[in-house]
């Protein structure tokens, strides 16, 4: 098929290639004096548009090779979603022509029946002016037969609706697959009542052949079967009454599982609603100075970013050891402390201070001229969602770290709002 398609295209093109250089031979008008130079150039010119020609066919395949992959890609796609319908198709049609043979089975009985019926009414036919009433009766009986076959006809019709609609709703596959069991217990029910009725029509035989001579036998026959279609009567009646009620079901199910699929789906939007809650309420972090080894920080002219790069804890990573910002998540209530380490000094005293976006909030400053000092502070802030808070060395100030981490920076969520 893609050789089929190349071809016509190769054709098209090199036949606009030779159109186009006819028609420019044919454009040209060579001076009388300049016809030996012209003759000259006319092989380079040939050779030139040729190659360009050629050039235009392999970007034309170029183009159509990538085309005919997409295309290829494309088939094996709908190929492999084919075959799963098909699959899918497949069992479908082979429960339905077993639902099918089953009621070509019954119908069979259905017609046996009505062979024995018409044997029965052919010797009923025997007596005269008796028989003549009885045979009056028995074509308004089978009148009223026809009628029966009529109802049923329709309840098969609106059965075969029910089917219809059930294999119209290919994607409901678990409602088609109760459906298809009700309808399985229904041809049960059906094959049992035919039985029941082939052993009524046994009995109908004995006793017509018990009263053949008698007239009376057979009026009495003829009215018991007069009850016996009443009843059949009312027995179509009742399997109408409960195809209706089936139907009714079947629709109030459809609601039903309708009614299911939405309410799932809100429990599954809140259940993630929930879980990203939890997931947002877990935010705390921890981390120290420097990330290995021991020394100082500063002192610079300038207040200076500092960045806590050794980090302990870091849950929902809110806080960043690369930049040293905190960044909240969540709109709510955080705690931070913040503890700084310096060794005395005459001209360097050991703080810094924390930021929020910007703004300068607490500090913690110690000086002294010489051994270790340290300070600290603390403070609860409410943060907006994507607030960030950092801290910074303050200008002129020096700070030490080591191994044993004791210059940190903690912050933890105290609670949403």
């Amino acid at each position: 098929m893609e050789m089929t398609m190349c071809f016509p295209l190769l054709l098209l093109i090199c036949s606009l290639c030779t159109a186009q250089l006819q028609t420019e031979s044919d454009n040209q008008i060579i001076p009388l004096g300049d016809q030996t130079e012209a003759e000259r150039r006319e092989p380079t010119n040939a050779a030139d548009q040729q190659q360009r020609c050629t050039q235009d066919i392999h970007a034309v395949l170029r183009e159509m090779s990538a085309s005919l992959a997409e295309q290829r890609l494309e088939i094996r796609i709908l190929q492999r979603e084919n075959e799963a319908q098909t699959e899918e198709l497949i069992s479908i049609k082979a429960r339905t022509d077993v639902t099918e043979n089953q009621v070509e089975a019954l119908k069979r009985d259905g017609e046996a029946q009505t062979a024995e019926l018409i044997s029965i009414k052919a010797r009923t036919n025997v007596t005269e002016n008796q028989v003549e009433a009885l045979k009056r009766d028995g074509e308004a009986q089978t009148a009223e037969l026809i009628s029966i076959k009529a109802r049923t006809d329709v309840t098969e019709n609106q059965v075969e609706a029910l089917k219809r609609d059930g294999e119209a709703q290919t994607a409901e596959l678990i409602s088609i697959k109760a459906r298809t069991d009700v309808t399985e217990n229904q041809v049960e029910a059906l094959k049992r009542d035919g039985e029941a009725q082939t052993a009524e029509l046994i009995s109908i035989k004995a006793r017509t052949n018990v009263t053949e001579n008698q007239v009376e036998a057979l009026k009495r026959d003829g009215e018991a079967q007069t009850a016996e279609l009443i009843s059949i009567k009312a027995r179509t009646n009742v399997t109408e009454n409960q195809v209706e009620a089936l139907k009714r079901d079947g629709e109030a199910q459809t609601a039903e599982l309708i009614s299911i699929k939405a309410r799932t789906n809100v429990t599954e939007n809140q259940v993630e609603a929930l879980k990203r809650d939890g997931e947002v309420k877990q935010v705390a972090f921890s981390a120290s100075l420097l990330a290995s080894g021991s020394g100082y920080t500063g002192p610079f002219n300038t207040h200076t970013l500092l960045v806590f790069r050794h980090v302990v804890t870091n849950i929902g990573n809110a806080y960043n050891p690369n930049t040293g910002f905190f960044t909240a998540p969540v709109r709510g209530a955080y705690h931070f402390e913040f503890y700084i380490q310096g060794h005395g000094h005459a001209s360097h005293p050991s703080a810094a201070v924390l930021v929020k976006n910007g703004e300068h909030i607490f500090i913690a400053y110690e000086h002294q001229p010489s051994h270790v000092g340290t300070t600290s502070n603390g403070v609860t802030l409410l943060l907006e969602v994507g607030d960030v808070v950092y801290m910074r060395l303050w200008v002129n100030a020096r700070i030490h770290d080591s191994q044993n981490h004791p210059t940190t920076f903690s912050g933890h969520l105290l609670f949403t709002m």
